[in-house]
């Protein structure tokens, strides 16, 4: 597995920790969403089960113990992360840990166990997955992966080694975008990412840029009263909240820069920059705070169960009235 390249860095810490035999028993790896955490604990993950490491400590890939870990067989490697359909690690999968962690490693390196997300331990399972903490087994190396490391309890925050990836520069993300066969404006897309390298290619894998077009194109129709609000927000049932509602907060910030004359270069979505400021034309920037204030609060509802075609309705009734006097 290659070094993504903003992690060269990163990786050359994790190196030093192989040449000095100084290997964490626990490591605790932060960043925000897409910048190649996963990644970086499954290189790190591979470097401590091959049998034949690289002099800068990359497994080989093609020793035995690689080519298990490339099958997901590997008896030595765990990863735990919430079960289907559930939203938190639970204290029996932690209990199944400590089972097998009371086990000796099969081969002769390490044991490897991933946590991710490791903030999606409940209370029970955090208060359990102490254990492997606090009382650690032979030659076992525990991985925590986390966006919020905030929600992580002090005890197991304190017990680890601690690794963050920071956002990479632009200039950087752009130039590898451009080497992954990316056919979408790279630019447009890593607006939509906030950054994030991960999160932007899978945005033009997915198609996200053709669905963010057709949201905004129904905005606009809301906005001239060419359709009904609680018609699309029925529509917007069936697209994930997270990014949808990060598209509308990002239209209405661009708004309010459009409305102060801000270049295209500044705004999340450059490409929209004429569409948008000709909506700035009639629309007062008091009433695009509230707008603004309404979304950040829809955001935050969000992790509660509210019912979600009302957060929408609400939002596109606002951006209607808004829009009156169009």
């Amino acid at each position: 597995m290659t070094t993504l390249p903003w992690q060269h860095s990163h990786w050359t810490h994790l190196h030093s920790y192989i040449q000095q035999q100084r290997i964490p028993q626990a490591l605790l790896i932060t960043g925000g969403k897409g910048v190649g955490k996963m990644e970086l604990a499954k290189q790190f993950a591979g470097a401590l089960l091959c049998e034949q490491p690289n002099a800068d400590s990359h497994a080989c890939g093609h020793c035995h113990s690689c080519l298990l870990l490339k099958a997901q067989t590997h008896p030595d490697f765990m990863l735990l992360q919430p079960d289907e359909g559930k939203t938190t690690i639970a204290i029996d999968q932690i209990r199944s840990l400590i089972t097998k962690l009371n086990l000796k490693p099969q081969f002769e390196r390490y044991r490897v166990v991933i946590l991710n997300p490791a903030d999606k331990l409940n209370n029970a399972s955090a208060n359990a997955f102490l254990k492997c903490l606090e009382e650690p087994n032979e030659r076992t190396v525990i991985v925590l992966i986390s966006e919020r490391q905030s929600k992580l309890p002090a005890t197991i925050r304190s017990r680890c080694q601690k690794l963050a990836i920071a956002m990479p520069d632009k200039t950087t993300v752009l130039s590898w975008l451009k080497t992954q066969s990316v056919k979408d404006d790279t630019a447009v897309l890593l607006g939509l990412a906030q950054g994030a390298p991960l999160l932007a290619l899978s945005y033009a894998k997915d198609g996200t840029l053709a669905r963010r077009n057709e949201c905004f194109k129904q905005w606009l129709e809301v906005a001239k009263r060419q359709t009904h609000p609680i018609l699309i927000a029925e529509q917007w049932l069936k697209l994930p909240e997270t990014p949808l509602l990060f598209w509308l907060t990002s239209w209405v910030v661009d708004l309010i820069k459009c409305a102060y004359q801000n270049h295209a270069d500044s705004l999340y979505n450059p490409d929209l920059h004429t569409q948008l400021q000709s909506l700035t034309q009639s629309i007062s920037l008091t009433g695009l705070y509230r707008l603004y204030d309404l979304l950040l609060l829809s955001r935050a509802r969000l992790e509660t169960p509210i019912n979600k075609q009302s957060l929408f309705e609400e939002i596109l009734i606002q951006w209607s009235e808004l829009n009156r006097s169009r």
